[in-house]
């Protein structure tokens, strides 16, 4: 019993530590999801081409893990699809920063000089971070029957960046109303 509770633990605390967020899930009320059979993406159009150059925001990436959680649930990719999905990428150059702060009130007065210790957020580093939209749209009614939403840091290293869309997705797709079929 007690291995079993810090088995649990830790695999709480690891996936605390996931450096993908899915910040939001929702779909509609009173949707008929297993009436869906097949799937297919809309085309892409980017706004800013440049932020989508070299596909270091993994647009790909995106499309094969979604299009991996759909076939995992029964859906099959068709050309006239029952549903559509669209991906939606954001990114964002962040500033990382760090407090200055001392564990206890500053000093006052410091030597000769009168100064104050006052706490500030320094600049340390900047990173980018990519949030991916994921809207599964009756293509019958062209209506949004459900939407993803997940945030992660974006890696230079192409590797990685797949394991987070994977993992992002995954997770996300935990709470879509289809679940997944069982292996045989």
């Amino acid at each position: 019993m007690k291995t079993l509770l810090i088995a649990g633990l830790l695999l709480t605390a690891a996936a605390g530590c996931s450096p993908v967020r899915v910040e939001s899930t929702a779909q509609t009320p009173g949707v008929d999801f297993s009436a869906y059979k097949t799937y297919n993406f809309m085309d892409v159009t980017a706004r800013n081409e440049a932020a989508f150059a070299g596909g270091a925001v993994g647009i790909e990436e995106l499309k094969r893990a979604v299009g991996r959680e759909l076939e995992r649930r029964g859906y099959q990719r068709a050309d006239a699809p029952d549903v559509w999905v669209n991906i939606g990428v954001v990114t964002e150059e962040k500033v990382q920063t760090r407090e200055t702060n001392i564990q206890f009130d500053g000093p006052r007065y410091i030597g000769q000089r009168r100064y104050r210790w006052e706490k500030q957020q320094v600049p340390v580093g900047t990173y980018r971070e990519g949030t991916a939209t994921v809207d599964i749209v009756d293509a019958a009614r062209n209506t949004q029957i459900w939407q993803g939403v997940a945030a992660s840091t974006l890696s230079k290293d192409p590797e990685k960046l797949a394991a987070r869309i994977d993992e992002g997705i995954a997770t996300m797709f935990e709470k879509y109303p289809v679940p997944p079929r069982q292996e045989r």
